[in-house]
C-alpha cells in the first residue's frame, strides 16, 4: 500500500495527469498540476485598418486609413441655442420644485403619476443640458444679457400658494402654473427652431414642444375627469 502511494506522489510532481480505469473501460482523468498553456492576448489595433466615411450628399463614401481620420468639426451653435440652454435649466428647477409638492399636497391620483413624470424626465435633462455648456466651454450665466425672459416662470407669491395648498385646491393651482410653465418652455422651444443652428439644441427644442404640448393635455383632462 505505501508503495502504491509513493508511486501515485511521483506522478503528480513529475506533472502528468492521474488516470483512473473505471469498470467501463474509459478512462476518466481526475487530477492535472502541469503548467497550463500560455493565453495569447490580442495585439494592438492595426491603426492603418481602413475606416469607411460617409460622403456628402450625392457623392460616395471613401475608404480611409484610421491613423489618417480627421476628427467630426462639432455643429456650430448661436446665441439661440445658448440662451435656449441657460434658460431651460432654471426653467426646468422651478418645474422640479412644483412637482416635488404634489405627493404631499394633491388629492388626483393622476396628477401624481404625472409630477413623477415630470420629475424623471427633467432631472436628467438638467445634467445634459449642464454638460452642453461645460463641453462647449460655456456655463450657465452664458446666455444672460441678451434682453430675454423665461416664459412661464412662476413667482415667489405664486409659488406660496401653491405649497399652502392642500387638495382639490391644489390639484387645480398646479395644473394652471403648471401649464402656464410648460406654455413658456413651448414657446422657447419655438424661437430656438427659428432661429438655432446646433442640431443637438433644435432636436432638443423639438422634443420640449411635443412632449409638453402633450403633458398640457393629460393635465387638464386628469383635472376634468378627477382621476
Amino acid at each position: 500500500m505505501l508503495l502504491i502511494e509513493l508511486a501515485v506522489l511521483a506522478v503528480l510532481a513529475a506533472g502528468v495527469a492521474l488516470v483512473v480505469w473505471w469498470p467501463d473501460g474509459d478512462a476518466q482523468p481526475t487530477a492535472t498540476t502541469g503548467t497550463p498553456d500560455p493565453i495569447e492576448l490580442p495585439g494592438l489595433p492595426d491603426s492603418t485598418a481602413p475606416v469607411l466615411m460617409p460622403g456628402r450628399p450625392g457623392e460616395s463614401a471613401q475608404s480611409v486609413p484610421a491613423n489618417e481620420m480627421t476628427p467630426m468639426a462639432r455643429e456650430p451653435h448661436n446665441n439661440a441655442d445658448i440662451r435656449f440652454v441657460t434658460m431651460m435649466i432654471p426653467h426646468h428647477e422651478q418645474a422640479l420644485v412644483m412637482a416635488r409638492l404634489v405627493p404631499d399636497r394633491a388629492e388626483n391620483a393622476g396628477l401624481k403619476l404625472i409630477a413623477e413624470r415630470i420629475l424623471a424626465a427633467q432631472e436628467p435633462e438638467i445634467k445634459m443640458l449642464e454638460t452642453w455648456l461645460t463641453e462647449r466651454g460655456l456655463n450657465r450665466d452664458a446666455g444672460a444679457g441678451h434682453g430675454h425672459s423665461m416664459g412661464g416662470m412662476q413667482s415667489a407669491e405664486a409659488l406660496n400658494r401653491l405649497t399652502a395648498a392642500r387638495g382639490a385646491e391644489f390639484d387645480r393651482l398646479f395644473v394652471t402654473m403648471m401649464t402656464d410653465h410648460h406654455q413658456g418652455a413651448i414657446d422657447m422651444a419655438g424661437e430656438t427652431l427659428v432661429l438655432g443652428t446646433d442640431p443637438i439644441i433644435n432636436q432638443w427644442a423639438s422634443s420640449t414642444t411635443v412632449e409638453q404640448s402633450v403633458e398640457i393635455r393629460r393635465m387638464r383632462e386628469t383635472l376634468a375627469n378627477g382621476d
